[in-house]
């Protein structure tokens, strides 16, 4: 053999010898053909006790830069309620902001995608322009899982159009008191009720495979989302109804109200659970070792993650901050895995680093917990495709996910009076009628009827701050063309009864609120929404009252001057599915999720209990049939408008007959 031949044999040796050992070498959590699991020890062993508890904190955007990112290898970031990159932010500006924290991450010397969270409670809330639904009170009025399963996964498109591939929804609260704010974001006082509504997860995640074991996320589709059951638990149940208070109840309680809803959850594979901020039996849930380690890790068998709420981990103290390393310690030994910092990280790692030197949490602890969180990032494709792109940002807001809502408005209405003392049926309206008023604060202000967690934490009042359909506007639409819609926000008595109207419609209810704000020991109505429909439904005009609330109110000593009664809820962006079924497009159909007390001295009140005395109780509603020949002809002042199918087929035809002449 010459000697070229050699040198060249021996360089064939050694390029491949090279290769197998690359091949070798590469990191096998880049390998998408390896097992999640094989992937998620490969990393594992390669990541630092800093990196490890870096993945652990999760930051608010206002506190997180592309270099925090990177240097801390932040393991995730979110939005709070009403946080956004700009006013009235776009798609695309949701997509630039997030890609820029990404592309921190991705320059991190392992290269771990983070994971951006939000709030999107009823529909993708925080975003202009996004689908507002009607809460979670209204839908456990229709009763219909499959329509919220619908409602999910329209969720999880308009998160999409954002470059969001995590909710924290749904909330599986079984409120028992009215009084709590944010009973709203509670389906029912039954908990049969709420476990049906946990068909929204495979909305948001999709379908779980049919060979996936119990607890364990699954692979989650690019057009879908990572889901968040919560607030681990009993957090519907605080005494009076007191956000983030103590839930006084036995293990067996507990177990059957609370509970339920996260087996279902559990069961459906849901990727994280939310813990609450309240306590049981004096216990903090932040700290409850027994419950999130003990009952929803091990018997229920959650291997997807724990993660605090907003900076749940401090008020484990009674002064929250008081003694941060040890809630930290608590927190964390308690089963959480992310915490939601959401603005000190420094603080954040250097206590739980600390914690970890000293053995006082152990190492296998953080492996755990950042093995759940991986596991989550791997199912969503994080590592494949961690930048987010423009493929659904015409899914924000269309007409299809709007007509959606609408129907979810019209299934939610809860019928409960229809004539006065067993006269003629007032409902449905005619839409043919000379003159008619429309009255109340809530006809005219898509803030009000949106609720809480609307564009801003708190929500907001008017027409401006997103787009979609007032109910005013909606019964403005619908009547017949020579109908004269009054509107008047407060009339007098006067003005009703001498301006000949053939009926009147009052929209009244509650403020938007969110959390402790929406507490109430009164649950009465905004001012001057009792002496609205004093003046309006107290003379000889028919009158129609429509409540817009997060929950039953005070209706007493209302309720007999009025012709017709509905529970509207908080019917989100598309009003027009009120109108629908007020003139009979559509009939009524909604069952009361909540009891209605007659007076909050009974509270709380539940199916079931020996004091039970309601106004109307749990599971009423009259019904009503649509109108035959009834056509809904409106659509959402929120979305572009398009030729119809019909109208599509007339043009072609002349089209075709032109051509042929």
């Amino acid at each position: 053999m010459s000697r070229v031949s050699r040198f060249q044999l021996l360089g064939i040796l050694w390029l491949f010898a090279w290769m197998v050992g690359t091949e070798a070498d590469s990191p096998k959590y880049k390998d998408p053909k390896q097992p999640v699991g094989v992937r998620i020890k490969d990393l594992l062993s390669r990541m630092t006790l800093e990196e490890k508890i870096g993945q652990i904190a999760q930051l608010d955007r206002l506190s997180a830069t592309p270099e925090i990112m990177r240097t801390y290898s932040i393991g995730s970031v979110l939005s709070g309620g009403g946080s956004a990159p700009l006013p009235d932010a776009s798609a695309k500006d949701w997509i630039d902001m997030i890609n820029g924290f990404q592309k921190g991450s991705m320059s991190s010397r392992l290269g771990i995608p983070m994971i951006y969270g939000i709030d999107a409670v009823h529909g993708h809330n925080n975003v202009y322009n996004a689908t507002i639904f009607p809460h979670n009170v209204g839908l456990g009025a229709t009763r219909d899982p499959d329509l919220v399963k619908r409602i999910g996964a329209a969720t999880a498109l308009e998160a999409r159009a954002t470059g969001i591939p995590y909710v924290f929804a749904p909330c599986i609260a079984v409120c028992r008191d009215p009084r709590w704010g944010r009973c709203y974001e509670s389906y029912s006082e039954d908990p049969k009720v709420v476990r049906e509504m946990t068909e929204i997860i495979p909305g948001l995640q999709g379908d779980m495979p049919s060979n996936s074991r119990k607890g364990v996320p699954y692979v989650i589709p690019k057009n879908k989302v990572a889901a968040c059951a919560k607030h681990f638990v009993g957090d519907g149940g605080t005494t009076k109804g007191i956000n983030e208070n103590n839930t006084v109840i036995d293990r067996h309680g507990l177990l059957s109200i609370h509970m339920p809803a996260y087996d279902d959850s559990v069961i459906k594979g849901v990727s994280t659970v939310m813990v609450s901020y309240s306590s049981w039996n004096g216990e903090k849930m932040h700290a409850n070792r027994e419950l999130v380690m003990g009952f929803l890790k091990g018997t229920l068998k959650f291997k997807g993650f724990v993660i605090s709420d907003w900076q749940g981990i401090d008020k484990i103290t009674s002064n929250p901050h008081a003694n941060y390393t040890y809630s930290v310690q608590a927190g964390i030994l308690a089963g959480i895995d992310m915490v939601m910092v959401p603005y000190n990280h420094t603080e954040f790692i250097d206590d739980l680093t600390l914690l970890v030197k000293k053995n006082v949490i152990p190492m296998d602890r953080i492996d755990d917990a950042v093995g759940r969180i991986l596991l989550v990032k791997f199912n969503l494709g994080l590592f494949e495709n961690p930048m987010a792109d423009l493929s659904f940002v015409n899914e924000l807001g269309n007409q299809a996910h709007r007509d959606l809502a609408r129907e979810a408005v019209r299934k939610s209405l809860v019928l409960l009076k229809n004539g006065k003392n067993g006269t003629q049926p007032l409902l449905p309206l005619p839409k043919k009628a000379s003159r008619i008023l429309v009255a109340g604060t809530h006809a005219d202000n898509l803030g009000y009827q949106c609720g809480g967690w609307t564009i801003n934490w708190q929500g907001f009042s008017g027409n401006n701050d997103t787009r979609g359909t007032t109910i005013l506007a909606a019964i403005s639409a619908t009547v017949d063309p020579k109908t004269d819609v009054v509107f008047q926000e407060d009339p007098t008595k006067q003005f009703v009864e001498e301006s000949n109207f053939s009926y009147a419609l009052v929209v009244v209810g509650e403020p938007p609120y969110a959390e402790t704000a929406g507490d109430s020991s009164d649950l009465t109505m905004k001012f001057p929404g009792p002496s609205i429909i004093s003046n309006v439904c107290g003379g000889s005009v028919k009158c129609v009252v429509v409540v817009i609330s997060g929950r039953p109110i005070v209706l007493e000593p209302y309720v007999n001057s009025i012709d017709a009664l509905v529970a509207a809820w908080l019917p989100g962006s598309e009003g027009q599915g009120v109108a629908d079924v007020l003139f009979g497009d559509f009939g009524f159909s909604g069952k009361l999720p909540r009891t209605w007390f007659k007076s909050v001295d009974q509270l709380p009140m539940n199916l079931g209990d020996a004091h039970y005395d309601p106004l109307f109780p749990f599971d009423y509603g009259l019904k009503t049939e649509a109108l035959n020949g009834s056509v809904a002809r409106s659509t959402s002042d929120g979305a572009d408008r398009r030729p119809c199918a019909f109208a599509l087929l007339i043009s072609l035809a002349v089209y075709f007959w032109l051509s042929k002449v």
